[in-house]
């Protein structure tokens, strides 16, 4: 179903990651609707708008958030966090899809310090930064977490082999 956007709203071209204004009157394709974010096709292509913009396509209905808030720090809190994050274009989160190549987490005076390594499956995809920034404030916002980084690597180079069993069942690449 088509929303006309009844306001402007700002989008992330994808996979450019350029940053635009949607007009309002807009007609609006929901392809994907994961982990907070909405995926929208229009006339002049795919566009990722925020959770909050979903209020700009009267009628729409977004689906009910699944993820519960951890109430302690844990490095299972993290892995939890990270499985809300979606490439806008894959319906299956960083994790499953083998993007997330390591954690790493420091207690420190301060609190918990995390740093991730995380990379794509396209080196030129211009999503990254925004997938990257997406799981960040999401580790962010656990508790005791004072600090945490996403970083973007390049080696190993990503394969599908990569996905997980669950990742791979999404896709319908295993029954």
């Amino acid at each position: 179903m088509n929303y006309p956007l009844s306001r402007a709203c700002t989008a992330t071209i994808i996979p450019a990651g350029d940053v635009v204004t949607l007009a309002a009157g807009t007609d609006v394709f929901v392809t994907q609707a994961l982990g907070g974010t909405l995926t929208v096709r229009t006339d002049q292509g795919l566009f990722r708008l925020a959770a909050e913009d979903a209020s700009a396509l009267p009628g729409y209905v977004p689906p009910a958030a699944a993820a519960a808030v951890a109430t302690e720090f844990s490095e299972a809190a993290v892995w939890a966090a990270l499985k809300t994050c979606f490439d806008p274009e894959i319906p299956v989160n960083i994790v499953d899809l083998g993007l997330v190549y390591d954690l790493a987490v420091e207690r420190t005076a301060d609190g918990v310090a995390v740093d991730v390594k995380m990379t794509l499956t396209a080196p030129g995809c211009g999503m990254g930064p925004v997938i990257a920034e997406d799981a960040r404030q999401k580790i962010a916002g656990l508790p005791e977490v004072a600090r945490a980084q996403v970083h973007i690597v390049w080696d190993p180079i990503w394969t599908p082999q990569m996905i997980s069993p669950d990742g791979r069942q999404a896709l319908g690449l295993e029954e």
